[in-house]
């Protein structure tokens, strides 16, 4: 019979295989980011130049699958849940595209 240390090893190898425990733990930093936020002081207003920035940082962090740290940086930043126009980024950044891979 198995031992509650042997199920719990089982356990966790399996959500790390399937992602969910990294999902967890950063849903978790997520969570703790916020409880610990002061919502009486307010955050400065997203300028527009941030905004750029972060959803730069968050393409990155995407394109390399960095899902976990993405989503703190989503919690912390205020940046939109929605990731915004791939082609209202390159009008605003006046960058192009490579049309053999999509990258900017």
């Amino acid at each position: 019979m198995a031992t509650v240390a042997e199920l719990k090893a089982v356990l966790r190898d399996t959500l790390e295989k399937r992602g969910a425990l990294g999902h967890l733990k950063a849903r978790i930093r997520a969570e703790v980011f916020r409880a610990l936020d002061d919502e009486r002081e307010p955050r400065p207003e997203l300028s527009h130049e941030n905004l750029l920035i972060n959803e730069l940082i968050r393409e990155y962090l995407e394109f390399n699958k960095y899902k976990y740290t993405a989503s703190v940086l989503l919690a912390e930043s205020g940046q939109p849940v929605i990731p915004l126009d791939r082609q209202f980024l390159i009008r605003e950044l006046n960058a192009f595209e490579e049309s053999k891979d999509n990258t900017v």
